[in-house]
């Protein structure tokens, strides 16, 4: 306790020291780090940073200070030597795409988060009426909504785009003569940023055996990635949207669009309720107003 009472009353002596160089020091590392983390969010290196962090947690608890695990901390060591190499390997894909970014001056599309909402609901409109048409003709389509996690390693794989959503391109792209038919469209904010690209299938052994490769495709991407992904199957002309490894089945065009909505653009669902809900609550006053003027009347 007396140590604690004497850190206390040092605190206003170390903060008299702190300069304005010191202040931008700080800030400099917090905005790294924070934008770090923002960066290893959106890629699926979530779970490698989880088990760094636990070796980081073992290694401090067998530390000869605490726990004195001596073993345990031989072998910690020696699993962090050989580990900046394999964290370099596992993690080539996001390094390059920060230097690559870095040397074309792109820099800012790594920490500055886009306004895509204009794009989405465009999109999603698009989609709906495609899937609506596609449906009817029987025709398969697997689309892929790309959120937080990037699929650029699943972009290599196919044709590279860079064009709006359209319910004309969707059916297009998805014409079984097409050349592009045969894989996925993905969308990135609203855009199409590729076609034809292959997915990794689901590696679920209880899946329905009545389900194909497109639906397969579509849950496996979204069990390895927060994607939403919608599927117009070709044998019945059923939609379905995978999220999270769940598949939603036999979905009408307007659940579709509601489900979208709901998933890609979350932050205006609530604005639209809250516009609801002051546009009810408006109603409720005029209401109250009228008759209290009318006690007042009579």
């Amino acid at each position: 306790m007396e140590t604690i009472l004497q850190t206390l009353q040092m605190v206003p002596e170390y903060l008299r020291l702190i300069g304005l160089t010191d202040l931008l020091d700080m800030a400099i590392i917090a905005f790294g780090i924070y934008h770090l983390f923002r960066f290893v969010r959106r890629s699926r290196s979530g779970q490698v940073v989880k088990a760094i962090i636990f070796i980081v947690a073992a290694m401090a608890l067998a530390n000869e200070y605490v726990l004195n695990l001596r073993v345990t901390r031989t072998v910690l060591n020696n699993v962090v030597e050989l580990g900046v190499i394999a964290l370099i390997i596992l993690f080539q894909p996001e390094l390059r795409r920060f230097l690559e970014q870095m040397g074309s001056g792109k820099l800012k599309e790594l920490f500055v988060a886009e306004s895509y909402s204009n794009d989405l609901e465009t999109a999603i409109k698009e989609t709906v009426e495609a899937y609506a048409a596609l449906s009817k003709d029987r025709v398969g389509a697997l689309m892929v909504f790309e959120r937080r996690t990037l699929l650029d390693d699943v972009l290599k794989t196919g044709t590279g785009l860079d064009c709006q959503v359209s319910a004309e391109l969707l059916k297009n792209l998805f014409w079984n003569k097409a050349p592009l038919h045969d894989g996925a469209v993905i969308v990135r904010g609203g855009r199409i940023v590729g076609a034809g690209c292959m997915l990794p299938l689901s590696g679920n052994v209880n899946l329905s055996r009545d389900l194909g490769m497109r639906h397969r495709a579509g849950i496996g991407v979204s069990e390895n990635s927060d994607a939403v992904v919608a599927i117009v199957s070709e044998e019945t002309g059923s939609i379905s949207v995978a999220i999270n490894g769940m598949l939603k089945r036999h979905l009408s065009p307007e659940t579709l669009e509601r489900l979208l909505r709901l998933e890609l653009m979350p932050a205006a669902q609530e604005e639209g309720k809250a516009t609801a809900a002051a546009r009810i609550s408006s109603v409720f006053k005029g209401i109250k107003g009228d008759n209290s003027n009318g006690k007042e009347d009579s």
